[in-house]
C-alpha cells in the first residue's frame, strides 16, 4: 500500500467520524427538543388558564354564529323549570377556552305566530361549568308571564328552548363573551351572591376553581324561594360537606313544609346586607352578585356605602344594564349638557329629549316605547346595533361587539350631540 493510499484512507475515516458525530448531536438535540415539547403540553392536571391554554383557546375563538347540535339535556330542579343543554360543535374543533362567568349568545328561529312564519331572536344565556375541549354548557329558566302582569307574554325564547328543541337539534351559537367572570388577580376570598337563576355563573366559577384544585376561599349565599327552585343541590352541599375553603349559605323566601331549616337551607328570607355583615368576617373580599333586579338594587348600593371599592364588586343583573353603573364624568369643556341633545328616531317619526335618568340609548328608546332588538346589554352581542344618520355617540366602555361604520350599539352609548337614528 502507497503512502499517498494511505493518507487518503485515513482522511476518509475523519470525515465519516465526525459526519457520524454531527448527526448524533442533532439526533440528541432535536430527541431533547421532543421532550420538553411534550413535557410543556402533558399538564393534565394543569389550571384552566395557563399560558398554553389561552395559546389555544384564542386560536380557537371563531367569529359570528356558528351551528352547535344539542347533545344532552337535563331538568336541573324538582321544579322541572330550569333546564340544561349541552352543546357540541357540527365540525371537529377544541372549544376556545373562556373566563368562568361568561356567556354564550343565541340565535334562535321563533314561532312568530299562528301561520307557520318564524322570526329570529337573539338571547344570551351564562355558561353553567367549567371549560371543557369538546362540550359547553347552558342552563336556561322557563320564564312565565310576570306576576304583576299576568295577561303580558311569557318569555319566548326560554319557553321555546324548553318545548322546542330536544337533543339532536342544531342552535346557532356565538363565541363566549361578557365582562362579567372571575378574576384571577388579586387571589382575595370570594363572595358569590346569587339569585333564582343568577346561580350559572357561579357554577361555572365554582367548577372551575375546583378544577384547579383552588384553595380560594368561596362564600356562596343562594336565594331561592323553597327547595324546589334550587338547581345543583346535591352538588353544592357535597362541596360545603367536604370542602373546607366552601361555605354555602342557601337563604329560602317561601320554604315548603319537607324543607328543613339547618339541613336543606341555613337561612329564612332573602340575600341581604344585614345576613352578609352577620356572616362575614371583616376582612377585604371579590365580590360578584348576578340576580333578580330588586336583590341587585339592595345588595350593590349597599356593599359601596361600606366603602367596599368599585374593583372588588363585580355583578350582572338579568341584562346588565337594569342596574345602572355609576355615570362616567363628561368634561365641560368639550360636551354641552347631556339633557340639551335631541334624539330622533327617523323611522317612528318620533323625537324626544335625553334626560340623564337613562344609563344607555337602550333604555332611553325603550321609554320612549320604541321596540329594539337586544340580548346581552353589555356591548357583547351586537343585537342592538342601529344605524347613525347623522350626530355621534360615546360609549360608557368600549364594546366588545364589532360595530359597523356608521352604526352604535344602544345598550352602551349615548349621545354627544344632537342624534338621529334609524329606528
Amino acid at each position: 500500500m502507497t503512502t499517498g493510499l494511505l493518507a487518503l484512507i485515513i482522511a476518509v475515516a475523519i470525515v465519516l467520524q465526525i459526519m457520524l458525530a454531527l448527526l448524533t448531536g442533532i439526533w440528541h438535540k432535536r430527541n431533547s427538543l421532543g421532550n420538553e415539547d411534550d413535557s410543556a403540553t402533558e399538564g393534565v392536571g394543569a389550571p384552566a388558564g395557563s399560558d398554553l391554554e389561552r395559546h389555544q383557546a384564542a386560536a380557537g375563538k371563531w367569529e359570528g354564529f356558528k351551528p352547535f347540535r344539542v347533545v344532552r339535556r337535563v331538568e336541573e330542579n324538582v321544579a322541572g323549570d330550569i333546564c340544561s343543554f349541552y352543546l357540541q360543535p357540527t365540525e371537529p374543533m377544541t372549544l376556545p377556552d373562556f373566563h368562568p362567568g361568561q356567556y354564550l349568545t343565541l340565535k334562535l328561529e321563533l314561532q312568530s305566530g299562528g301561520d307557520g312564519d318564524k322570526r329570529s331572536a337573539v338571547r344570551c344565556y351564562s355558561l353553567s361549568d367549567r371549560p371543557r375541549p369538546d362540550c359547553y354548557r347552558i342552563s336556561v329558566k322557563r320564564v312565565g308571564a310576570p306576576a304583576d302582569r299576568s295577561t303580558a307574554p311569557p318569555g319566548q325564547a326560554s319557553n321555546h328552548l324548553h318545548d322546542r328543541v330536544e337533543v339532536g337539534d342544531l342552535l346557532m351559537v356565538k363565541a363566549p363573551s361578557g365582562n362579567f367572570h372571575l378574576m384571577e388577580e388579586p387571589p382575595l376570598p370570594l363572595v358569590l351572591i346569587a339569585g333564582g337563576i343568577g346561580i350559572t355563573p357561579m357554577l361555572s366559577i365554582i367548577n372551575t376553581l375546583v378544577e384547579q384544585k383552588s384553595e380560594r376561599e368561596i362564600w356562596l349565599f343562594y336565594g331561592a324561594r323553597n327547595g324546589r327552585e334550587v338547581i345543583m343541590h346535591t352538588l353544592l352541599k357535597r362541596l360545603d360537606q367536604t370542602r373546607p375553603h366552601f361555605h354555602l349559605h342557601l337563604c329560602y323566601s317561601r320554604p315548603d313544609a319537607v324543607d328543613r331549616i339547618g339541613t336543606d337551607y341555613q337561612h329564612a328570607g332573602h340575600v341581604d346586607m344585614r345576613l352578609l355583615q352577620d356572616v362575614l368576617r371583616l376582612r377585604r373580599y371579590q365580590y360578584y352578585i348576578c340576580g333578580p333586579a330588586a336583590m341587585m338594587e339592595s345588595i350593590v348600593p349597599g356593599l359601596q356605602a361600606l366603602g367596599i371599592p368599585a374593583s372588588d364588586i363585580h355583578y350582572e343583573a338579568f341584562g346588565p344594564a337594569s342596574l345602572a353603573k355609576p355615570k362616567a364624568k363628561v368634561s365641560e369643556a368639550s360636551h354641552k349638557p347631556e339633557a340639551s341633545w335631541r334624539v330622533t328616531f327617523s323611522k317612528s317619526g318620533r323625537s324626544a329629549q335625553w334626560t340623564n335618568g337613562h344609563d344607555s340609548l337602550l333604555s332611553f328608546t325603550e321609554g320612549e316605547g320604541i321596540a329594539v332588538d337586544s340580548a346581552c346589554r353589555a356591548g357583547s352581542c351586537g343585537s342592538c346595533q342601529t344605524r347613525i344618520e347623522s350626530g355621534e355617540v360615546e360609549y360608557n366602555h368600549a364594546p366588545d361587539a364589532d360595530v359597523e361604520a356608521g352604526h352604535c350599539l344602544l345598550c352602551v352609548s349615548r349621545p354627544s350631540s344632537d342624534l338621529k337614528l334609524s329606528l
